[in-house]
């Protein structure tokens, strides 16, 4: 079969690859329709897979390529996926437009992230409600004047689990950053100054806390008509050199599961 046979295009010409039921597979996720569930929580990192799948009430690996690690489950009977998409926006899109393609429509960014105001203190969950897109990949979907913001039902589903389940968390505007040590070592970079000057701005403006994903995944999710959101633990403070232990985080991260799970059963469930 081919695709003019009726198989939807997904990744186009020798990218394309095909299992023996004739379904299309995606080629850098390794997923074709059937794998995923609608509701995909999504990490960076490939060894946080295995631990938000704890909390699913059964889950079972899919596929594994590269940094896409993908396990499928159900939670209080409502269709679950975690797919981990790597470090930084340009992974994070393949994913999000490779997982659209065979059938998942939510989309909820769980990571870390880094303080950037007083009141967003270690251990603290923020709600993304919109990103900086100070990042490079976005650009090649939308011009810079694009928001790049969360879809709102995901958003106060988010909240609603958080105050049901007596979550500390905060709403608002993150920053999403190419570049980990042009934050954390900025003066040593050739453009410092601009560096300095952009994140000060940032700053009194009320971003919440910087990472290094959600922009993409809100930007794309709107171009590709899905549901996006974003769940992020302040796991540290550069400022003050705060940062979680490992019992900490292991428990906090637990707690953001919960929230992310509690919000999916908020949302319908769709074919």
């Amino acid at each position: 079969m081919s695709k003019k046979d009726g198989v939807e295009e997904a990744i186009g010409g020798l990218l394309d690859a095909y299992d023996d039921d004739k379904e299309a597979i995606q080629y850098h996720v390794q997923l074709k329709k059937g794998d995923i569930a609608d509701f995909v929580i999504m990490p960076g990192d490939p060894g946080r897979v295995e631990f938000i799948a704890d909390h699913f009430d059964k889950a079972e690996l899919v596929a594994e390529n590269r940094e896409y690690k993908t396990m499928t489950g159900e939670y209080k009977g409502r269709p679950v996926a975690v797919t981990s998409t790597g470090i930084g926006c340009p992974s994070t899109a393949i994913a999000v437009e490779e997982l659209t393609n065979v059938g998942a429509r939510t989309f909820v960014r769980l990571g870390t992230s880094g303080a950037m105001q007083e009141y967003t203190r270690v251990g603290e969950k923020v709600i993304a409600t919109g990103a900086v897109r100070y990042e490079g990949t976005s650009v090649q979907y939308m011009p810079i004047e694009f928001p790049a913001v969360a879809s709102h039902d995901m958003t106060m589903a988010l909240k609603d689990s958080a105050i049901k389940n007596n979550i500390a968390y905060h709403l608002g505007i993150v920053q999403s950053k190419d570049s980990f040590y042009g934050q954390h070592n900025p003066e040593k970079m050739p453009i410092a100054e601009e560096l300095k000057q952009k994140w000060d701005a940032w700053v009194k403006g009320g971003v919440l806390c910087s990472e290094m994903e959600a922009a993409t995944i809100f930007v794309v999710g709107s171009y590709r008509k899905v549901r996006t959101g974003a769940v992020l633990l302040v796991a540290g403070d550069q400022a003050r050199g705060e940062s979680l232990s490992k019992e900490e985080y292991k428990d906090n991260m637990s707690e953001s599961v919960k929230m992310i799970l509690d919000s999916s059963l908020d949302i319908g469930v769709e074919e």
